[in-house]
């Protein structure tokens, strides 16, 4: 009896607590959530209640030839700024382990800067330094712009995985004859490989869905599905844009999955190093 009483605070704080989480969870996601059923509208109009449902407004985003160009260029630069920001972030983060401790926190703070920097001022910047370069209104400035913006997501990740690798075993590797290149594709790589692509995805989930900078950079031929739905948001809100919001929250929840998965494998490949 006595043990049951023990136990029971406890459970009603863990009930608590889970009903707190869940609230808070609610509260972030129910505006998110909302704009599911507006796409599903047979009206012209963002209005509930809904006066009948409707595919409409997802076959005209399919069909229309405003959207399908920017979802092209978003996929595109995203692409190319996925791949520089993966290799430039995971030599950045391998660069940073070698440095001596009394570096790593300044080098660290320059390198994630510009996830600290307001986006205007970082768009801002961005222009008057490319402006002179000829890169404003190109899809290599944009795709630059991007990479510089995505790769502390890769450093942060790949630093996480390399605090658990064990450097005896690139030591093992090179007694056994592999030189730094060969004992890091053989021997680290596939050990850091879930925090590379969990910067992978983090990097093109901040390319797709910049913005700001692509305001700035971007010209008549460079539009990105972002700068388009703030375009039509701005001008006239249509129900095609709410199409395209539930289309990128689907896309951005199979990331999330994406990444839950690499971490948990990231995690067992932790527990097996330390066995």
């Amino acid at each position: 009896m006595s043990h049951n009483m023990t136990l029971l605070p406890e459970r009603l704080t863990r009930w608590g607590l889970s009903i707190w989480s869940a609230l808070v969870l609610l509260f972030l996601v129910a505006p998110i959530l909302a704009i599911v059923p507006l796409s599903f509208s047979s009206g012209s109009m963002l209005t509930y209640p809904l006066p009948g449902l409707s595919l409409r407004w997802y076959a005209s985003v399919l069909a229309s030839d405003r959207w399908l160009p920017a979802l092209g260029h978003s996929l595109f630069i995203g692409t190319a700024a996925t791949l520089l920001a993966t290799v430039l972030g995971t030599l950045a983060a391998l660069g940073i382990g070698r440095l001596p401790k009394s570096m790593r926190g300044l080098v660290m703070a320059v390198l994630l800067s510009p996830m600290i920097v307001p986006s205007i001022i970082a768009g801002v910047g961005i222009y008057f330094f490319f402006a002179p370069l000829g890169l404003t209104g190109s899809f290599l400035g944009l795709i630059l712009a991007h990479t510089a913006l995505a790769v502390p997501f890769v450093v942060v990740t790949v630093s996480a995985s390399l605090a658990g690798f064990d450097l005896n075993l690139m030591r093992a590797g090179a007694s056994l004859g592999a030189d730094p290149v060969l004992a890091f594709r053989r021997v680290m790589l596939p050990l850091i490989v879930p925090g590379v692509a969990s910067g992978a995805v983090f990097a093109f989930t901040t390319s797709f869905d910049e913005v700001v900078v692509a305001l700035f950079l971007a010209g008549p031929q460079q539009r990105t599905l972002p700068r388009e739905m703030f375009i039509g948001i701005r001008e006239q809100i249509s129900p095609e844009i709410t199409a395209l919001a539930t289309m990128l929250i689907v896309v951005s929840t199979a990331l999330l999955l994406t990444m839950e998965g690499l971490r948990r494998r990231g995690e067992r490949l932790r527990g097996v190093q330390a066995t």
